[in-house]
């Protein structure tokens, strides 16, 4: 959704204040369509979210960003329910971001050629051939969930941040080990075997035992793992041919096994994980943990959210130009144009 409103409250010369109706609307839609076609959707069937979903929801911000009345808007998300598509085969190849990409451009032109009057049928998500039926979704209409104008996601479960550059499912994860590292003092060294225990979903998402590229090694538990402990907390430099080549890192691979534990899967999928790890000095430790810092219950802090944008703004801006769009972001709400931001960021 924040991939297509920027841009589009950019074309539109809209405020900040516009910007973040956009997306609240946008991930309303998100959250109304995942609660019925999910898990079926994205854990059974093997569609990605983020493409899939995530396009109507793009649709729905730019709509709203647009100022798009009611039927200009129920066609624009007739369109995006045509554009969606996105496959989790593709986990761990350069298709996997494209995703992202892939959804805010769709939901944006839908948008936009709804509002120049391209009609899409009235059926587009709930018909008998329309989005719900063919992405095979859990349930076969909204009736269930039609509750716009009295209950708020945003407000219930709120939002979460990735605070590390991998596949969500690591992040509960990586956070043990950090831990268990920093309080024990550990290093490669001092690890005969780790032992990660993982719901049956999470199998499907981290595919790659033993990754040959970047983009594979965000898919890989066992390099996620061996990196946290050789380098500390993965960032977007981590996940480089260069890094899984490492002696220390290859030597590590081997001592990290994933296992499932299907009690785990009473829970919400890819939350919980339970590390036990084996060291030289004949110790065990185990350390359990639900849920993912960055998540509803361990929101990230102001800092976190700072030192993310910085490092992604600075891989493409000078660190004036990053430090003055995080600045600016601070009274996103107080914009009169979104241009006041987009300005940093050329």
């Amino acid at each position: 959704v924040q991939t297509c409103a920027l841009p589009i409250c950019e074309l539109a010369h809209a405020s900040g204040k516009t910007l973040l109706e956009g997306y609240v609307v946008g991930f309303e839609i998100e959250c109304r369509l995942g609660e019925v076609m999910n898990p079926r959707h994205y854990h059974e069937r093997g569609w990605h979210c983020t493409s899939t979903i995530g396009t109507v929801g793009a649709a729905a911000a730019a709509a709203r960003i647009l100022g798009l009345p009611t039927e200009a808007t129920r066609h624009a998300l007739g369109i995006a329910a045509s554009a969606a598509c996105g496959l989790k085969e593709n986990m761990g190849s350069m298709v996997k971001p494209l995703h992202a990409g892939m959804a805010a451009r769709n939901g944006l032109m839908a948008a936009l050629l709804a509002q120049g009057g391209y009609t899409a049928s009235d059926r587009a998500i709930e018909g008998p051939q329309g989005f719900l039926a063919v992405m095979d979704a859990q349930r076969p209409t909204l009736d269930s969930v039609g509750n716009l104008e009295s209950h708020w996601e945003i407000l219930t479960t709120g939002i979460t941040v990735k605070l590390y550059p991998s596949c969500a499912a690591t992040h509960p994860t990586l956070d043990v080990v950090l831990d268990l590292v920093r309080i024990h003092r550990l290093g490669a060294d001092d690890i005969v075997s780790i032992d990660v225990e993982i719901d049956s979903m999470t199998p499907r998402l981290l595919m790659y035992d033993r990754p040959r590229t970047g983009l594979e090694g965000k898919f890989s538990l066992p390099f996620c793992v061996a990196t946290a402990i050789v380098h500390g907390a993965p960032s977007i430099d981590t996940f480089e041919l260069a890094t899984i080549e490492q002696p220390a890192i290859q030597a590590l691979l081997p001592k990290i096994r994933m296992r499932v534990n299907t009690e785990f899967d009473a829970s919400v999928p890819l939350s919980q994980t339970r590390v036990t790890m084996r060291l030289r000095d004949g110790r065990a430790i185990t350390e359990s943990r639900q849920g993912a810092r960055g998540g509803s219950a361990q929101p990230a802090t102001n800092d976190d959210l700072a030192a993310k944008f910085a490092a992604c703004a600075r891989r493409a801006l000078s660190p004036a130009a990053s430090d003055r769009a995080w600045s600016t972001l601070q009274r996103l709400r107080d914009l009169h144009d979104i241009a006041e931001l987009t300005q940093h960021l050329h």
